[in-house]
């Protein structure tokens, strides 16, 4: 039993670090085998997420230092296009951390401009654990 949370945890950590995994279907998964209280499914994906997007913040936050080197991911730039795009929508725009595709680079850029860690964690947490709620009540609903 304690092992699905546990994949349910790494597959939501993964999922919001810059790998490219998905959580929603170990959570619909799970909740469809009607085995898992749902409220602890809830928090365990939402803290995996929350956790993963704290990792990118956190390699944002250190991450200029290197970008003189030719590894490093991201032009000038596209670093510069997304600064002034954090700039333009603010801390706000981390209501979209939950999103595919933008919502990690969002949360990278978000440690880049110093968005302060509490403010971030409140914003992108409320974002995040939406966005499992709504799925389950969705996959809940759906089964009826």
């Amino acid at each position: 039993m304690w092992g699905a949370y546990f994949g349910l945890f790494f597959a939501a950590f993964g999922a919001a670090s810059l790998l490219p995994l998905q959580s929603e279907a170990v959570l619909v998964g799970l909740l469809l085998s009607d085995r898992y209280w749902l409220w602890a499914l809830l928090a365990v994906a939402t803290f995996g997420n929350v956790l993963g997007s704290l990792l990118n913040w956190w390699l944002g936050r250190g991450i200029e230092r290197f970008r003189d080197r030719r590894w490093f991911p991201v032009s000038p730039r596209h670093l510069e296009k997304a600064r002034l795009h954090y700039q333009r929508y603010g801390h706000w725009s981390l209501l979209l951390s939950w999103l595919p595709v933008i919502g990690d680079p969002l949360t990278l850029v978000a440690g880049v401009m110093r968005e302060p860690l509490g403010r971030f964690l409140l914003i992108v947490t409320l974002a995040k654990g939406a966005r499992y709620g709504v799925l389950a009540l969705a996959t809940l609903g759906w089964m009826g």
